[in-house]
């Protein structure tokens, strides 16, 4: 049986014990990630604990709805078995009428084919690093190689722990600039979400400085259950020069080559962005987005 909880009535300890013993299981859906992007969030739980989804909701004008919060891609249902389409369905199904308004990224183990909702494939691209370092060069573009090279050239130099602060500074001053709905909430949320993460083990922080020591570009990676998430980079106009981006990413695959995990690059649906992935050598994987609109007519048209 599914039962719908209120964030208070969630047994977290149960819940993280089926997030870590289920077969799709990501860092999205821990307890404390959740607490942190989405801190009233609540949930769907299926027997005691079997199976969970995360309902990631608010409130506005009085008008409950479910979005998809920021710095957690995906979503949906995690199980302790595998899941059919039918037990997905389920789940959908009982999300509570309450919720006027839904758009819910689901994970890549979660598909359905009934009517009543919006669906969007997402593309998102990861690479497996089972096999040696010379083995996975092999598939890199020559773009991808010509960038690394000339990295080592500029003597770009890597360091790990670099200040998180300084990243989020370099970001807002760039890409951040043409994000209009990033606001300083959100990236006080992805400070504490990073910065918790590092304080559990599962954060890391890489950043690239110039021969003249100065910090041109950064990633970020979430490592847990065999998966590295790409989940946050930086990069200034030295970087675009000097290659600093495609010489971390190297450094991190060059590092971890031969081991059983999966890069996670979190995205992306912007051609650009996929092709600079792509060069990785990365394939793609579809995550499905579904959308509901029960909002009064009236306001209808803000959701479309």
């Amino acid at each position: 049986m599914i039962q719908y909880l209120k964030h208070n009535e969630i047994e977290k300890q149960k819940w993280d014990n089926c997030i870590d013993h289920s077969v799709n299981n990501i860092i999205y859906s821990y307890s404390w990630y959740l607490d942190i992007v989405c801190p009233n969030w609540n949930a769907l739980v299926e027997d005691d604990y079997k199976s969970v989804m995360p309902l990631t909701g608010n409130k506005k004008y009085g008008v409950h709805y479910l979005y998809p919060p920021y710095f957690a891609q995906q979503l949906g249902v995690f199980s302790k078995e595998k899941l059919s389409q039918k037990k997905v369905e389920e789940f959908l199904n009982s999300i509570p009428s309450d919720y006027k308004f839904m758009e819910v990224c689901l994970n890549t183990q979660n598909t359905f084919e009934f009517s009543g909702y919006k669906v969007k494939k997402n593309i998102n691209l990861e690479l497996s690093l089972n096999v040696a370092y010379g083995t996975l060069r092999k598939n890199y573009s020559r773009l991808t190689i010509r960038n690394i090279k000339k990295a080592i050239k500029n003597e770009v130099r890597l360091q790990k722990n670099v200040s998180l602060s300084n990243l989020i500074t370099i970001f807002r001053k760039t890409r951040g600039k043409g994000i209009s709905n990033l606001k300083d909430k959100n990236y006080k949320v992805l400070l504490n979400l990073i910065n918790t993460s590092v304080k559990k083990g599962y954060g890391e922080a890489w950043g690239a400085f110039t021969k003249e020591n100065h910090l041109c570009a950064g990633i970020i990676l979430l490592v847990k259950n065999n998966r590295a998430i790409f989940v946050f980079s930086a990069t200034d106009i030295h970087a675009k020069e000097n290659g600093a981006m495609f010489f971390l990413i190297d450094n991190f695959i060059r590092n971890n080559a031969g081991n059983n995990m999966i890069f996670d690059f979190e995205g992306s649906n912007l051609p650009g962005v996929a092709r600079l992935y792509k060069g990785f050598g990365s394939k793609e994987n579809v995550y499905l987005q579904v959308r509901k609109n029960n909002l009064p007519k009236i306001f209808r048209w803000l959701k479309g």
